[in-house]
């Protein structure tokens, strides 16, 4: 093998080893936001806050705008978690979008919620499943302390909006 081939294949392997490491990069971002609905549809408020970063930014139609984790967790703890609606169904995100620049990452998702119920109003056992609701995530993700963590996040619902009303 000549010098000039060894170079070659080193080239291609670096290119190789930056393309593995982008894709180990996404997923581990899609991870990040997977864990967070899961908790979410479990309740486990606390391990949801850990997803966010210091400064984070959490905007969601019921409580507006949380700026810090500690903000963040206060919604959690406070309002979130005594929401009727997230005492039964779960969660499901579909279709992510992201672009991966360093150590900071943009994207998006669909999420959908699920509810059910177990008794009619007459009191006949019944299993209903089916989305509720529907909306999106706008998210910046940012490294910190080596982790994947939300830097912004921003809920939207309904969502896609109706084509009279403003975004």
């Amino acid at each position: 093998m000549t010098l000039e081939e060894l170079e070659k294949r080193i080239e291609a392997l670096e290119g190789l080893e930056k393309r593995v490491k982008a894709i180990e990069e996404l997923e581990e971002i899609k991870k990040l936001h997977r864990d967070y609905i899961y908790w979410l549809s479990n309740h486990q408020w606390e391990k949801m806050i850990d997803c966010f970063a210091e400064d984070a930014v959490a905007e969601m139609p019921k409580t507006g705008k949380q700026k810090g984790k500690k903000a963040i967790a206060k919604s959690f703890r406070n309002d979130i978690s005594r929401e009727e609606a997230f005492q039964k169904g779960g969660h499901m995100l579909i279709q992510p979008v992201i672009s991966v620049d360093g150590d900071e990452a943009k994207g998006y998702w669909t999420m959908y919620r699920f509810t059910y119920d177990f008794h009619s109003p007459a009191g006949e056992f019944v299993q209903l499943f089916g989305p509720e609701l529907q909306g999106k995530y706008d998210c910046e993700y940012v490294k910190e302390n080596g982790k994947w963590k939300f830097g912004k996040m921003k809920f939207t619902r309904p969502w896609p909006k109706a084509a009279d009303e403003k975004p």
